[in-house]
């Protein structure tokens, strides 16, 4: 028998440290798959206030975060959905969050790197080549084992 999932019953909001560990896990899941970077303990502390969550009676279910990375230019990253909650909105809901925030924050540009361009395409983001995001932006990808050899897509959306 399939569980009926109640998307109106997801509920955002910013991440706290006591979420740590579980955001840990989710982006870890992905991470163990090679769909995206891993993240340690003190790298989700460190950047806690990047992330937020989308929880369904009180269990994370998925979770975003909003990196700025200058004056006019940040990334989305870190997407990540249980899987059982995938196609229910809540990955979508959370990157809207982070555009929202980009937009509070007066921020022009929201990047991605990914490997699902279709489910950004969906929301407004455009694909572009990886050689056009300006050199800082690779600062990360420094921890991946696939640099330089990245075959991630670039995606990116003009804010208002």
């Amino acid at each position: 028998m399939t569980d009926i999932i109640d998307a109106s019953k997801f509920e955002l909001r910013k991440a706290a440290i006591a979420d740590v560990k579980q955001i840990q896990k989710l982006v870890n899941q992905y991470a163990k798959r090679e769909d995206m970077l891993p993240r340690s303990l003190n790298e989700i502390y460190e950047n806690i206030r990047d992330f937020s969550v989308c929880t369904l009676d009180d269990h994370i279910i998925a979770v975003a975060a909003l990196h700025v990375l200058w004056e006019d230019l940040a990334e989305v990253r870190s997407v990540a959905v249980m899987i059982k909650y995938q196609k229910h909105g809540a990955g979508s809901k959370l990157v809207k969050k982070c555009l929202k925030e980009a937009v509070k924050l007066g921020i022009s540009k929201v990047f991605a790197l990914t490997y699902t361009p279709g489910f950004f395409n969906k929301l407004g983001f455009e694909v572009i080549d990886k050689n056009t995001l300006p050199q800082k932006i690779w600062g990360e990808c420094l921890k991946c084992h696939k640099f330089p050899d990245c075959d991630e897509t670039a995606v990116i959306k003009q804010l208002s």
